[in-house]
């Protein structure tokens, strides 16, 4: 709370949210740096020399430890592939979470902090239905990893690559029933979700009339024109 001369009754409640992506989840406080005190006079020199050292060891009790400084670091990556992939707070706060649980459970050591950051986006990207490729994660840190996860469905890809291709709700729906009849088909098993969601955009573009070239549904799936057509083929029967 703060309080202040001027309003004694003021209690309003100051400072940002709580949040996993913050080293200290937003909790810590700051030693003012201004050297004055709270009627705004200047401090004297002994109290300058001592505040001086206050804020030295302050400053150092923040990430003393090396696992305070691992999770520092990895918090930083987060916010970084936050901002390249425009991904919503919820994923990335899922994400530290995921990061500090192995921190917990020393699954850090030895490991590349990218990797495990990584790790835990894709993670929490998965847990939060999140369409966001392992490709798309890693390229943000230049990096590649060996995963292996349960393949991300089809439809989920849908939204994402309409919204990039500029596609109508018309047309998402249109490649929704596609992609659920192919799904009772058997016919996603071991393509990708990428892949096949673009190409039933593509041939639900046809039945709604709003045409789109092959090359620009490919563009927004981050997929090419060759699998765009060979994925209609398996898909064309099932336009209606």
């Amino acid at each position: 709370r703060m309080f202040s001369d001027n309003s004694a009754t003021n209690k309003s409640r100051t400072g940002d949210r709580t949040s996993l992506t913050r080293h200290d989840q937003g909790l810590s406080t700051i030693i003012n740096p201004a050297n004055k005190d709270s009627a705004g006079n200047p401090l004297s020199a002994s109290m300058k020399s001592s505040l001086k050292q206050l804020r030295k060891l302050d400053s150092r009790s923040r990430a003393n430890k090396p696992i305070d400084r691992n999770l520092q670091h990895a918090l930083g990556e987060l916010l970084k592939m936050k901002e390249k992939l425009s991904l919503p707070d919820a994923v990335i706060e899922k994400a530290a979470y995921i990061y500090r649980k192995a921190l917990e459970r020393n699954l850090v050591r030895g490991r590349s902090i990218s990797a495990l950051t990584a790790s835990a986006l894709y993670a929490a990207c998965r847990q939060s239905s999140t369409p966001r490729t392992i490709n798309e994660i890693t390229n943000t840190i230049n990096m590649e990893l060996d995963l292996r996860m349960p393949v991300v469905d089809s439809v989920s890809c849908i939204a994402k690559i309409a919204s990039n291709a500029k596609l109508s709700e018309k047309t998402k729906r249109h490649a929704i029933k596609i992609l659920k009849k192919a799904q009772q088909e058997h016919l996603l098993a071991g393509k990708d979700p990428m892949g096949m969601a673009a190409s039933a955009l593509y041939l639900a573009s046809l039945e709604t009339g709003q045409n789109i070239a092959q090359r620009d549904i490919a563009i927004a799936a981050g997929t090419t024109e060759v699998t765009i057509r060979n994925r209609c083929k398996n898909l064309r029967s099932l336009v209606v």
